[in-house]
This record gives structure tokens, sequence and C-alpha cells, in this order.
């Protein structure tokens, strides 16, 4: 018994552990997607717990004719401009530039502090475009134009809902016609789909770019969802098998003496009790695709009237590497729909993925 506990207290530790390692950066990531870009560029994100730093209490002027490429003198010492850059410390303070053009410095001590500033300007500049302003360390500031996510989200979406749709209805079907209707070639055919679960998809995106090409496919939107279709049919099929194969068989004899058809089956019988599974597939099918870089790109191209979200922010990566405050709220603005999903069908998933793992 002790054994038990311990090794329960341990699994729990374990646990625990996996998800502060994955909560510090997630919540750190959120933290920063609504802190101001100047304070983004100043400080860290934990910056705004309390903690002891250096405070501002007095600001000196230096004379506006003083040469910074020579040493400069501050009260009756003399430092040169990359010392006073990075901070000269005396004692118990500290002199640093607040102003370089105007010749500011500032005068801090230690001090327990908070930067709890926090803004929403972020997320209106990634979905709306807007213009911001950000003042840079010298002091000068910088103009830049936002990024309109709000367009590539509605695309993400218009991939996304058909995409996860149709591979999990034509899935259904296979999984249903696979477990309990004989016919001839049945077991060869599912055997081919489980082999092709193991083909990479990479394999695959030239031969039938190719063809979409010759059939004009290319770049619409009906190519992709048909693209992702074939891609997820393998691993839905597989996974709405050994669900649907799983359930009791007298249900399905006794519709058959009551004279319900194959499809009646189905649509009373199969779907209704399939929902856990269906929500649990449909979970992995939607992320996959919300997520999903290579495959957009490929058949979908790179024109940012049809651009998803993961293609976006993968040029506002290379584009705005160091705006962080757009990437990081540009990364929550990626994440709102796939937890949305996730949270309204949770209840479904365990009993999904447990629901064929064991008899009776």
């Amino acid at each position: 018994m002790k054994s038990n506990k311990g090794s329960k207290w341990l699994v729990n530790l374990v646990l625990a552990v996996i998800c502060l390692i994955w909560l510090i950066p997630t919540a750190g990531l959120f933290i920063s997607s609504f802190r101001p870009a100047a304070d983004i560029l100043d400080s860290g994100w934990w910056t705004v717990f309390p903690h002891r730093d250096w405070v501002t209490e007095d600001q000196l002027t230096l004379d506006p004719d003083t040469d910074l490429s020579k040493p400069i003198a501050v009260e009756g010492k003399t430092y040169t401009n990359d010392e006073l850059a990075s901070g000269v410390v005396l004692d118990d303070k500290r002199i640093i530039w607040e102003n370089k053009r105007k010749r500011l410095l500032n005068v801090q001590t230690k001090q327990w502090t908070m930067n709890a500033d926090f803004t929403l300007e972020n997320y209106q500049t990634v979905l709306g475009g807007k213009q911001y302003v950000i003042t840079l360390p010298g002091g000068g500031t910088k103009t830049e134009k936002g990024s309109n996510l709000t367009q590539s989200f509605i695309n993400t979406f218009t991939v996304s809902i058909p995409a996860t749709i149709i591979p999990l209805l034509i899935a259904t079907f296979a999984a249903y016609s696979f477990a309990w209707l004989k016919f001839r070639g049945s077991r060869a055919m599912f055997v081919v789909v489980i082999a092709l679960l193991v083909v990479p998809l990479q394999v695959a995106l030239i031969p039938i770019l190719k063809d979409y090409t010759n059939i004009g496919l290319n770049g619409s939107y009906l190519g992709i969802w048909l693209a992702h279709t074939t891609f997820g049919l393998p691993l839905t099929t597989y996974f709405l098998y050994n669900y649907i194969s799983q359930l009791p068989r007298d249900i399905f004899e006794s519709a058959f003496i009551d004279g319900a058809s194959n499809f009646t089956i189905f649509t009373k019988l199969i779907l209704p009790l399939s929902v856990p599974a269906l929500a649990s597939i449909g979970i992995f099918q939607f992320l996959w695709v919300w997520n999903d870089y290579l495959v957009a790109l490929v058949f979908l191209g790179s024109q940012p009237d049809v651009q998803v979200l993961s293609m976006r922010i993968a040029d506002m990566v290379g584009s705005r590497g160091d705006d962080w405050h757009l990437l990081t709220a540009a990364a929550f603005v990626s994440m709102i729909m796939p937890l949305t999903v996730f949270f309204l069908l949770q209840r479904f998933f365990v009993r999904g993925l447990l629901g064929g793992s064991v008899k009776g």
C-alpha cells in the first residue's frame, strides 16, 4: 500500500513539473502580448511581478554641446558613452542614459517595483493594421504599420472547418463499412489504409501539385480541402474503426431485424454513438489543419488575400523579428480558435480516446 502511494505521489510530482515547464513560457508569452513595446524592449515579462530593480529618482541634464565621443564628465567623474549606455553603478545608485540626444541622464536607486503597464494596443495593431510608435533606447522614435491578421484569420477558418468535417464524414462511412459490412476486398482495402499511415505527406506534395496545376485546382480552397482530406483520412479512418468495431453487436442485429437499412443504422445509431470518437479525432484534425504551414503554402499559395495564419505569422517573424509585442499578440490570436474547440469538446475527448481501447 505504501509503495502504491509513493508511486502515485511520484507520478503526480512528475506531471506537475511537466505542467509547470509548459506553463511558464506560455504565461510569459501571454503577459508579453499585453505589454507596451517599449517595456518589452527594456525588460523581461517577469518584471510585471514585484521585484527589486533600478528606479529613477532624479535626472541630470548635461551641456547640449557635450561631445559623446570623448570622456563625459558627470558629477566630477568621467565616463565613456558606452559605460553610460549600460549604466554606471556608484555605491547604492546607478547613472544611465535616458535620452542621449537631449543629453539627459537618469539617477537610479534599487527599490521594490513592478512594471504593471498593460495595453490592448498590440492586439489592435495586429488585427487592425494600425500604425504604432516605438521609443528606442537612445531616445528616438520609430513608426511602423501593424500587420492586419483579420483576413488571415478568416482564411484559416475557411480552410479548417471543411477540411475537418469532410474527412470525418468520409472516415465514419469507411470505418462503419470496414467494421460491420462484409464485402470482397474489405480486408485488403483496410490494410492499404493502415499502410498509408506510414507514408510521409511530403512524398505526395509534388505529384499532387502537378495534377492540381493541370486541372486548375491549385490556389483554390477546394484544392486545399481535398488535400487535407486525403492526408487526414488514413488516421481518421483507423481511429474511428477501432471505436465503431467495439460497439455492441446486439444493437445492429436488433436494427436489422426491425428492417432498418445500413444508411438508417449509420445515421440513427453509428453517428450518435460515435460522438466521443468524432470529437476526439476532430480535435486532432482541426488542430493539424489550423496550424498547418506546408500544405497551405504548396496548394494555396502565399498571396496576401489567401494566406492562412501560420503563413502570415511566419512572414512576421521574418520581417518583424524584433517586434515581440506584435509576435506574441499574433501567437495568441492564432490560439483562440483551437483553444475554443478543445474546451467545447473536452468532455468527449478522453471518452473517445479510451472508447476503443478495451472490450466489454
